[in-house]
């Protein structure tokens, strides 16, 4: 960490390495590497250097990383993403590889999403996938692995979440690698209160996320599942469209005394104005992917928590002067959380 003026500049390197050590310990006791089979579809900048950032991960954890190159990542004479199906499809039935990732955005949301459900869910490391999406809105944290066969939603016969460890014959329903990596460096930061039950730890909390629908491809891979996944975790949360602002929360309004809370998050709209959410948060997200858009540095509150989550800096030069810590880029941790799923 870095000191200067009067917030902290929070590099992500501590956080990963708690993962990192993780992983390596887990695989110490496997029988053999993990298979991880990386797919690069477009010639886009991030998507090329978000693929050799995993691969230098993998190499030094000592995972297997295979890039497979389709359309005009491998010839720029083709379209972009085509053969990227199929590349999906030979993954899938590829008994020697364990995770499958695709890098996005390719053609847009509709056919992206359409991809997304191509991927095995018994493969998908990013928690794309509509099972883990159903998961993650319904607040259902566990699933029993031979579900994943059906076509049918998780019930609610799945256990109620007590701790973060599943019960006999469940596992871990996969959540999406940057919102489950942006929760992470808040319980590092101790925004999370870990003295509060399970499941409630974000109580008490105002989030502000700014990016669901300002840019659709990341929308639905970042602010979206991110704002419902820290409202299930008792945040109030602001998450702001390019034109209108939803509050999710799973505190009923009805009542102001009233302390019993929805078994899920619910979604409103707001009138609020941005500025007068970000004078509420105590944390706020941003993952805008555009050089020109700023976080305004004089709307934020005293003390918050800054999180930077776009290749470009979407906070002004002097958000220290405001924020209590600052996180400028969270890949390594969203690396760690992919890697995990493996």
């Amino acid at each position: 960490m870095a000191s200067e003026g009067k917030g902290v500049l929070l590099k992500a390197d501590p956080i990963a390495n708690t993962f990192r050590d993780e992983i390596k310990s887990a695989l110490t006791s496997s029988t053999r590497k993990p298979k991880l089979v990386g797919i690069l579809a477009t010639t886009s900048a991030p998507s090329k250097f978000y693929a050799e950032f995993t691969r230098k991960q993998c190499d030094a954890l000592g995972v297997e990383f295979v890039l497979r190159r389709v359309g005009a990542a491998a010839d720029e004479s083709l379209a972009p993403g085509e053969g990227v199906e199929e590349a999906i499809i030979e993954a899938n039935e590829d008994d020697s590889v364990d995770g499958i990732m695709v890098y996005y955005p390719i053609f847009g949301v509709q056919q992206d999403h359409y991809l997304q459900q191509i991927v095995s869910p018994y493969k998908d490391v990013e928690g794309l996938h509509v099972k883990f999406h159903y998961n993650l809105y319904h607040n259902i944290r566990f699933l029993d692995p031979k579900t994943l066969n059906s076509s049918r939603p998780t019930t609610s016969d799945a256990p109620a979440a007590v701790n973060d460890e599943p019960p006999a014959g469940y596992v871990k329903s996969i959540l999406p690698c940057t919102p489950l990596a942006i929760v992470k460096c808040l319980e590092y930061t101790g925004v999370y209160n870990k003295i509060l039950p399970y499941g409630d730890r974000a109580y008490g909390k105002t989030v502000t996320v700014i990016n669901r629908q300002v840019y659709a491809a990341v929308s639905e891979v970042v602010g979206r599942p991110l704002a419902a996944l820290l409202a299930n975790d008792g945040a109030r949360v602001f998450s702001v469209d390019i034109d209108s602002i939803q509050e999710y929360t799973k505190r009923p309004r009805q009542s102001a005394d009233e302390r019993k809370f929805h078994p899920r998050h619910v979604v409103h709209p707001t009138s609020m104005s941005l500025q007068e959410c970000l004078a509420l948060s105590d944390v706020v997200v941003s993952a805008v992917p555009s050089a020109e858009y700023k976080v305004k540095t004089a709307w934020l509150k005293d003390g918050c928590v800054c999180v930077n989550v776009a290749a470009d800096k979407n906070f002004e030069a002097d958000v220290r002067e405001k924020a209590s810590v600052y996180l400028p880029t969270i890949g390594k941790v969203t690396i760690m959380m992919l890697l995990r799923n493996l």
